[in-house]
């Protein structure tokens, strides 16, 4: 499925396509609404990009104490 938008909104707006792309996946991913991976999907980047966008956003990662044990199982079956 896809959304068009028509580019006088954009022109409007005084944003490109992809720059919306990615204000609309940091906004999704600050609420929580997607994760890293998800929202580097929706912007068309890579999580590295994605990153370093919320973070020059201020925008800290959605890393909680669930992640962190999940992370450890990990590290620990991998040894």
């Amino acid at each position: 499925m896809g959304m068009l938008i028509d580019d006088d909104l954009l022109q409007a707006a005084r944003i490109s396509l992809p720059e919306l792309k990615l204000e609309i996946a940091a906004l999704l991913y600050r609420r929580e609404r997607l994760t890293l991976g998800q929202a580097a999907r929706l912007a068309g980047v890579s999580q590295v990009r994605m990153r370093l966008t919320l973070a020059a956003q201020g925008i800290a990662p959605n890393y909680g104490v669930d992640d962190f044990a999940e992370d450890m199982k990990v590290v620990r079956g991998a040894s």
